[in-house]
């Protein structure tokens, strides 16, 4: 009811007891453990000797007078009964002498109506004198959705439920059950109860400056700064809040340092790009006052722009000036020039690779005649720009984009030329071409079951057959994928080599070069060239299988040749190397040239996709 909170004492938890009606059956317990995790052998035989011989334990009711052995592990809620009663007007006496026992045990007294099955909490710290909602004592864990004392008891503190077309029978709460990070976010809505907020009610009602912690969580870590700026204390809150605010107000400052203040406190970490999510490491570094540590980043610009790259090199100036060392793995020009010391590899990629080919102050790798990386930098290499520009073939209209910050937008995007979305980090670049063009084109002429961001209208899609998204996330999740198997250069490969005369002779199909099903593979290793030995208490270790030395295939398999190359030391050749070996092969040949034209011809046919960088 939004009124100020006040305590109650024990009259007017009694009278507000004897105003439920006439016949009632309810029970007075008193919390003696909230949500901690032990066995409280010692509290419970404390209980059985003060007379106490019922107690509700994780809400279901245990008798005292029995052995009760609880997990050590879990987390446990304990209850004592101290009295029952019905509801009538002459037991105001036993009553009170019952509240006045369950106060002696913790600030707050559970009222239990039997009948109904529900409870009513009265607090003498915290009530609202208005609608009569009790509260118990504030403990940081009602404030953490990872806490079954904090969460959203409807959606357990996930803030989404399934759809109610999409749960199954045991509602809305069997998303726990779900890989959330493979689940199709499509399928969930906001839950009614929290409105995402993650939270129970009782912790959204507690404000700050008429704030609740849910609300609070929903702002810009730039917006969070200004609250915190301007929230109005009075000397005693001041005092009371001095430490604890400027722990936050630094943290929210760090985070701002590299270029994060777009990002909302309550963003799910799923959603974060690689390079944010390494930001936010680094801004937990920028005050821990640490010295003498080395730290190692590898491409901390990606995916920043210019203004927000020059903030992320202060922020890292500083971390060295407090007495650190700074290692970054990068591409990035400005990056580079500030550096205090540059090591140039190369002087090519995969085989080409592995050289010191300059070190020193970013001049002397200006100056060195045999650095790629040098030239570009100091103009003497360059990219070509255009001398012309396409003219556009037509437009897609986006009408009305509404999603996540965008206000409402129109805009027109030409189609048969090259279109770059830019601006600064968070200004809503994926949000208008992903979450809405990409997916709203997907649904509409792939048939897609993607739900595109707001907007009213997107007209021109008829000029488009198709749509392709490419992203940076992994070609597969085992060492069984590889730039071979998802470009399906492999499988011409080995269609080639099951055309093979030999091959023929033997009867063996396409499916024997294959490494994934058995005839062709080595069965000792089941095609992974490794083999895998648990260690206790230690990280698994892989060694090369001492049957196929690595090769994947089993002997038979592996006598058939093609131009003197078995099918594993054709997986073993760089893209660059096939593209030459398959020459006579126009589908491979065109393929491995696309592959190699975009600069991975360093890359192994056979090679991980786990190995691969974004």
């Amino acid at each position: 009811c939004n009124v100020e909170i006040a305590s109650q004492d024990i009259e007017n938890i009694i009278q507000s007891v004897m105003r439920l009606p006439l016949g009632s059956k309810i029970q007075i317990l008193s919390p003696i453990v909230r949500e901690r995790k032990g066995e409280y052998k010692k509290e419970l035989r404390k209980m059985r000797m003060d007379g106490f011989v019922r107690a509700r334990i994780d809400g279901a009711m245990m008798d005292l007078t029995q052995d009760i052995s609880l997990k050590k592990q879990s987390r446990h809620t304990i209850e004592i009964v101290i009295d029952r009663f019905i509801i009538k007007h002459s037991i105001e006496k036993q009553l009170r002498h019952a509240i006045d026992t369950a106060l002696k045990f913790d600030e707050t007294v559970v009222i239990n109506i039997i009948d109904e099955g529900r409870d009513i909490l009265f607090s003498r710290k915290l009530a609202c004198p208005q609608c009569g909602i009790s509260y118990p004592e504030l403990d940081p864990r009602l404030f953490s959705f990872n806490s079954k004392y904090g969460a959203c008891p409807d959606c357990r503190g996930l803030g989404v439920q399934l759809e109610a077309s999409q749960a199954n029978d045991g509602g809305p709460n069997d998303l726990l059950a779900l890989n959330l990070e493979e689940h199709d976010f499509n399928r969930l809505k906001t839950c009614p109860s929290c409105q995402g907020r993650r939270l129970r009610r009782e912790a959204l009602s507690v404000k700050i400056a008429g704030a609740s912690i849910g609300d609070f969580a929903g702002l810009s870590i730039l917006d969070a700064e200004s609250f915190l700026h301007d929230i109005p204390l009075t000397d005693r809150q001041r005092i009371i809040g001095a430490h604890i605010l400027q722990e936050v107000r630094d943290r929210l400052s760090f985070l701002r340092k590299v270029g994060l203040e777009y990002l909302t406190l309550n963003r799910p970490s799923l959603t974060l790009s690689g390079g944010e999510a390494q930001r936010i490491r680094l801004a937990t570094q920028l005050g821990s006052s640490l010295t003498g540590v080395l730290y190692v980043l590898d491409e901390p610009s990606i995916g920043l722009h210019q203004r927000d790259c020059a903030r992320l090199l202060e922020s890292l100036a500083d971390i060295r000036n407090a007495g650190n060392t700074v290692v970054i793995v990068e591409h990035d020009e400005d990056t580079i020039r500030s550096a205090d010391h540059v090591i140039d590899m190369g002087p090519g990629a995969g085989k080409s690779g592995g050289w010191i080919v300059a070190e020193g102050d970013p001049s002397a790798l200006f100056r060195h005649p045999s650095s790629l990386t040098g030239a570009y930098l100091a103009g003497r290499a360059a990219i070509p720009v255009p001398a012309q520009r396409r003219i556009p073939q037509g437009f897609i209209a986006i009408r009305g984009a509404a999603e996540f910050n965008l206000r409402n937008l129109d805009i027109a995007v030409p189609l048969g030329v090259f279109t770059c979305v830019t601006g600064v980090s968070g200004s809503g670049k994926s949000t208008l071409i992903y979450e809405i063009l990409y997916k709203a084109l997907a649904r509409e002429i792939s048939g897609a079951s993607t739900h595109p961001g707001k907007y009213r209208e997107i007209s021109g899609t008829d000029a488009i057959d198709k749509v392709i998204s490419i992203d940076q996330s992994p070609l597969g999740r085992t060492p069984r994928s590889n730039p071979a198997t998802y470009s399906g250069i492999f499988t011409i490969i080995r269609d080639l080599f099951a055309l093979l005369p030999d091959a023929k002779a033997r009867g063996y199909a396409a499916s024997r070069f294959s490494f994934n099903v058995a005839g062709g593979r080595c069965e000792s290793c089941q095609g992974d060239g490794l083999k895998k030995i648990e260690m206790h208490f230690l990280p698994d270790v892989y060694v090369t299988c001492d049957t196929c030395k690595g090769r994947r295939y089993n002997r038979e398999t592996l006598d058939i040749r093609y131009k003197n190359k078995t099918i594993a030391d054709v997986l073993d050749m760089t893209i660059a190397e096939a593209h030459e070996f398959f020459d006579a092969i126009p589908p491979l040949r065109q393929r491995l040239a696309v592959l190699e034209e975009i600069g991975l011809g360093y890359l192994k046919l056979g090679q991980p996709a786990t190995t691969l960088s974004g």
